[in-house]
């Protein structure tokens, strides 16, 4: 009989949330707008036509969403703070909103007392759109970073005691290439004059990539001069990748692959853990990348953080040449060089399930000599195909979330106890059905069915699952 894997007793087990895909309340107790509530008010933004307003009502509902987190067996949950919730107009020189400290403090002590560790992440893409109005926001250095800094301080000062777990920025990828690059996402910024009147597809994305990188790192040099110390907590990041396979052998498509991880990751992490962007960036986009200064290389070499936060999702195959320099001049599909397609169909066009990606980009990001950082998958779910179209019945019986989550845990755990992997935590995505950003609410990656008419929660069989893995009443050599 092949020999039960297990993880260390320490491993964290959760889900993970955004604010402004569940809250809903958006002015409620002294908020102000972030670029998404302005954003999806504009006209033919969401699949639906429907905004955040409401969302999951968690705002409201947020007791009864620990009690489901607690009633899954969870001993972690990632969340996300609103900016805007807790400094309305988001500037270093404006009020803090004492309502909004209180509201997520109140949050952080009732997860405590159900024995389930907050990972706090301080920005899920929802900037206060005051400063998206006053200095467009990621795009001017000299202002968003001073003032993300100065949010940072004032969430470790008001919750420090607290948490013992930060997580400075969630894809600053999506953040820069979607909303700034192609202006699918807030705040919408795009050289598609039909969608947006202002914005620079070809050289945006690289500033606002540049300055979220510099934003971290300084609100990391914050943490570890001020708080560290004394709150003993730890800080760091949350990167998107998806997998790149060479779509053959031959060399060129081979270096497309490697290329397309360095714009996709690389950009990202070889700064934060490095000091430097990927030789293979500066030689594709140039000028239009921004250089750091020497301090600045200083700043993230000395703060670039305690682990490797990483969201993965799917697998691509990859060939030399394209139109687009967003991922290095490359072709991606989801079609191999022998017709066969890789995984299951998702609800969404970007992703299939190909779990067998996760232990490779776990050696990538948090084994290899490139960066020697413990690893947490912040972020790993599925949204089935035609979910929101099924009657509920059928809906909450999700076969293929519970196939995908099988696989990724799987291959979590080869990578961890096969390949010795310093893998600490797991953080599903996602605990609810929810605002699924330009979708809206067509596309579920919940565990729990929400009924958005009257926000009533049912468990789906995938949290039945991961609650039964978190319980450990599943046996792993199963998988």
């Amino acid at each position: 009989m092949p020999a039960i894997k297990s993880l260390p007793e320490s491993f964290q087990w959760g889900y993970a949330t955004a604010s402004y895909q569940i809250e809903g309340s958006p002015d409620a107790d002294g908020k102000g707008p972030s670029i998404w509530d302005t954003h999806t008010h504009k006209p033919n933004i969401t699949i639906d036509g429907l905004t955040g307003d409401t969302a999951t009502e968690s705002y409201k509902l947020w007791r009864e969403d620990i009690a489901l987190l607690k009633s899954y067996g969870v001993t972690a949950h990632r969340f996300s703070l609103s900016w805007s919730r807790i400094i309305p107009e988001g500037s270093r020189h404006s009020r803090v909103n004492q309502a909004g400290i209180d509201y997520y403090r109140n949050y952080i002590q009732e997860l405590l007392k159900n024995g389930i560790r907050p990972y706090v992440t301080l920005y899920h893409w929802d900037l206060p759109d005051a400063l998206d109005k006053s200095y467009e926001g990621w795009l001017n250095k000299e202002e968003i970073v001073q003032d993300f800094v100065y949010y940072a301080e004032t969430c470790f000062a008001a919750f420090g005691d607290l948490v013992r777990d930060w997580i400075t920025l969630n894809e600053p990828w999506c953040v820069a290439n979607l909303g700034y690059g192609t202006g699918v996402n807030a705040p919408g910024r795009s050289s598609d004059r039909k969608r947006c009147p202002t914005g620079d597809s070809k050289k945006e994305p690289w500033i606002v990539i540049h300055n979220q990188i510099l934003a971290h790192a300084y609100a990391v040099e914050a943490y570890n001069k001020t708080f560290r110390e004394a709150q003993g907590g730890q800080i760091g990041v949350s990167l998107d990748s998806f997998w790149f396979i060479p779509y053959d052998d031959e060399p060129e498509n081979v270096a497309a692959a490697q290329r397309a991880m360095d714009f996709r990751l690389g950009l990202l992490a070889d700064p934060i853990y490095k000091g430097a962007y990927p030789s293979s960036m500066k030689k594709i986009l140039g000028d239009r990348l921004p250089d750091f200064t020497p301090e600045e290389v200083e700043v993230l070499r000395a703060s670039s953080s305690d682990f490797f936060g990483l969201n993965t999702y799917t697998t691509m195959f990859v060939k030399d040449g394209g139109v687009s320099d967003v991922l290095g001049v490359v072709t991606n599909t989801f079609t191999g060089k022998d017709g066969g397609v890789i995984g299951r169909e998702s609800h969404v066009g970007w992703m299939r399930d190909s779990f067998a990606s996760l232990p490779t980009t776990l050696r990538l990001t948090a084994w290899t000599q490139r960066y020697q950082k413990p690893i947490f998958v912040t972020e790993n779910g599925f949204p089935a195909k035609g979910e929101n179209d099924k009657p509920f019945e059928e809906a909450i019986k999700d076969a293929d979330r519970v196939a995908y989550f099988r696989g990724y845990v799987n291959a979590m755990l080869d990578a961890s106890v096969e390949d010795g992997v310093d893998v600490r935590g797991y953080f599903a995505w996602t605990l609810l059905d929810n605002f699924e950003w330009a979708d809206g609410y067509t596309t579920r990656f919940g565990c729990t069915y929400v009924d958005f008419k009257t926000q009533k929660r049912t468990p789906k069989d995938s949290a039945i699952f991961l609650n039964d893995v978190s319980f450990g009443l599943i046996s792993l050599q199963a998988f």
